[in-house]
C-alpha cells in the first residue's frame, strides 16, 4: 500500500464527520489524523494537541502571515481554523496516509492542494432539519450559534457536487459500510 494519499471528510456540522472519522481511523491502520489549529474555545470533551491545536487569534495570523497553513478560514462567531503544513509534512515523513475532519470550504481548499492524491468526501444528512436536530441534542451550542451553522449549512450543501463522493449519513452502519469500501477503493490504487 502506498501512502501520502489524503481523505478529506467534509460536512456542514450536525452531520456525523466526526463520528466517520473516527470509524476509518480505527479501520485503517495506514490512516493518520491531521489535527487541524483553531482559535475557538474548548469544548469539555476535546483534548488540545488530539482534537485540535487551540491558540489565539494572535499566533493564528502570525501563521497566516508566515504561510505555515496549506488552508485556513475564518468559521464562526470570528473563530479560525486551518490546517498546518508541518502537521502534513510530519505525517508523510512517517509514512502516513492522512485523513481530515474540516468544513467544507477548507475541505474544498484541501482537494485542490492535494489533487489526485486526495479523496474528498461529502457527509450529508438529507436535510437542514436533520442537521439541527443533530445539533441540538447534542447540546453544545446555544440556539443563536445552532441557527447560525444552519445558515452556513444551507450554503455548504450548494457545493457538495465539487467533492469526488457524496455519502447520505441517515443510518450509521449502513454509512460506515460505505465509507470504508469507498476508502477501501481509493487507497489500494496505486
Amino acid at each position: 500500500m502506498s501512502y501520502g494519499k489524503v481523505i478529506i471528510v467534509c460536512a456542514p456540522s450536525g452531520s456525523g464527520k466526526s463520528t466517520i472519522v473516527k470509524f476509518l481511523l480505527n479501520q485503517f491502520k495506514s490512516l493518520s489524523f491531521s489535527v487541524s489549529v483553531t482559535t475557538r474555545s474548548i469544548r469539555s470533551n476535546e483534548v488540545d494537541g488530539k482534537d485540535y491545536y487551540f491558540i489565539n487569534k494572535k499566533k493564528f495570523k502570525k501563521l497566516i502571515k508566515e504561510k505555515k497553513l496549506i488552508e485556513w478560514e475564518e468559521v464562526y462567531n470570528g473563530d479560525f481554523k486551518g490546517t498546518l503544513k508541518s502537521e502534513v509534512v510530519n505525517l508523510i515523513a512517517h509514512k502516513k496516509n492522512i485523513i481530515f475532519d474540516v468544513d467544507v470550504r477548507g475541505g474544498l481548499s484541501l482537494k485542490e492542494y492535494f489533487k489526485n492524491a486526495g479523496l474528498s468526501l461529502f457527509i450529508h444528512a438529507s436535510s437542514i432539519n436533520i442537521l439541527k436536530q443533530r445539533l441540538i441534542l447534542r447540546g453544545t451550542e446555544s440556539l443563536d450559534i445552532i441557527n447560525e451553522r444552519m445558515n452556513k449549512a444551507r450554503e455548504e450543501i450548494k457545493l457538495k457536487n465539487r467533492f469526488d463522493k457524496i455519502v447520505i449519513n441517515l443510518e450509521l452502519d449502513e454509512t460506515y459500510k460505505n465509507v470504508k469500501k469507498i476508502v477501501d477503493n481509493f487507497l489500494d490504487k496505486v
